[in-house]
């Protein structure tokens, strides 16, 4: 069997069925030439998406890993906003491409160690733990840079500010789950000796990665920087929840990515919507939303209080989760992490006053509000926002059974 559903892919599979069409619907005006090839490269990318997702075979899950690469360079290359979209995109690929050479080694490794690439033969081998640990630090170093984590985040800013409104949903919404997912599916269940061993280094990478995210977040001017190192903190937030190695920490990963996808996805649209009208990100520029634009002025309130994890959102659920999982791990990780929350709250706030609040910049006094696609695009999002942050049981339930009843859970 090289393809299944379970109760973790499944969400990972709707929530990329659901971006797809949301992102065509938002590339309505963006889009100038070459349609069809542009239609073509996101439904290849979502066809690899759901592979990848479905995946129960290692050499195939690296395959489809590795294939992703291929419309996501055409889609920054070709279709990017900015001159400087050509050296993102080949950025991208070889940072990309060399990180997941280790991931190929270390299944060579295991498979000449196994004589088998199956993951359900798999998780019946117990490995030695010395070559659990070489085959963990090459999926490790490959998957580390598609989550991203610190210090292999370097090429995630730049692929954002020049990529197409349709690659930045697409690259925060699924793409750097394919990070967490690998840990979730094949290091834990496959490698558990390895993954406790090495939980220490990537819980403080963690920590590094959220603390050191919300700082560099704080100081950005443009848009798309500040959303692109908001995604840097929060997915350490995730690979935290993991390395606790707790049912409440495996759940709180999933569904942080889960309610990532959905905040940092709308969080580019918006920004979008803002460039479309004024052909800048730069923050300074913006002041006085709510007078000009009061339809997306109480969209992008919505999306900073989601960010910030109030109640009731989301990311509230997420982060509560991996909170609750980092202080039984220790006290200290726990504060350290706690202080995240406190960072995003600040940054937050400041965007949205800095962009909303005020007098009207004479730069936006002949702005026209959302129109009928633009706040059609968006609702989707919003409203899964609240209602998992309302239900979340919907998710964590069928994710916590995948987890207590597969031979890697907790």
């Amino acid at each position: 069997m090289f393809l299944a559903v379970d109760g973790i892919s499944l969400f990972f599979l709707i929530l990329t069925a659901l971006l797809i069409p949301i992102c065509i619907l938002i590339s309505w005006n963006s889009i100038k030439y070459l349609l069809k090839e542009f239609l073509l490269c996101l439904l290849f990318l979502e066809v690899l998406l759901i592979g990848v997702f479905s995946a129960l075979d290692l050499l195939l899950f690296y395959i489809l890993f590795e294939g992703i690469l291929i419309p996501m360079f055409l889609l920054i290359g070709v279709w990017g906003s900015r001159e400087e979209k050509v050296r993102a995109s080949y950025y991208f690929f070889f940072y990309t491409l060399v990180g997941s050479v280790f991931m190929l080694l270390g299944i060579f490794q295991l498979y000449s160690s196994t004589g088998t690439t199956d993951y359900q033969t798999l998780l019946n081998i117990k490995l030695p733990t010395s070559t659990q640990k070489w085959i963990f630090a090459g999926f490790f170093l490959s998957l580390a840079v598609k989550i991203p984590q610190i210090p292999f985040h370097i090429w995630l800013p730049q692929a954002h500010v020049e990529a197409p409104v349709s690659g930045s949903v697409i690259l925060a919404g699924v793409l750097l789950k394919l990070g967490g997912y690998g840990f979730l599916r094949f290091s834990w269940p496959l490698l558990p000796a390895a993954s406790e061993y090495f939980a220490p280094l990537i819980i403080m990478l963690s920590i590094i990665a959220i603390i050191y995210g919300s700082l560099t977040t704080c100081r950005q001017v443009d848009f798309k920087r500040l959303i692109a190192y908001s995604s840097v903190a929060h997915m350490g937030l995730v690979t935290l929840g993991l390395f606790t190695h707790t049912i409440e920490g495996l759940v709180a990963a999933v569904f942080m990515m889960l309610a990532h996808g959905l905040v940092s996805s709308s969080l580019f649209i918006a920004v979008t919507y803002l460039y479309e009208r004024h052909h800048t990100r730069l923050i300074k520029y913006y002041r006085g939303i709510t007078i000009t634009m009061p339809i997306f002025a109480t969209m992008m309130m919505v999306l900073t209080l989601s960010n910030m994890a109030i109640p009731l959102s989301c990311n509230f659920v997420g982060e509560f989760f991996s909170l609750l999982a980092a202080f039984q791990y220790s006290l200290v990780i726990g504060v350290l992490a706690a202080s995240g929350m406190v960072l995003s709250a600040a940054y937050s706030l400041y965007l949205y006053n800095r962009i909303c609040f005020g007098d009207a910049s004479n730069y936006l006094l002949f702005a026209r509000d959302l129109n009928r696609r633009e706040v059609l695009a968006m609702s989707p999002l919003i409203i899964l926002i609240f209602f998992l942050g309302v239900l979340p049981s919907v998710i964590i339930d069928p994710v916590k059974n995948a987890i207590i009843f597969s031979p890697g859970g907790a």
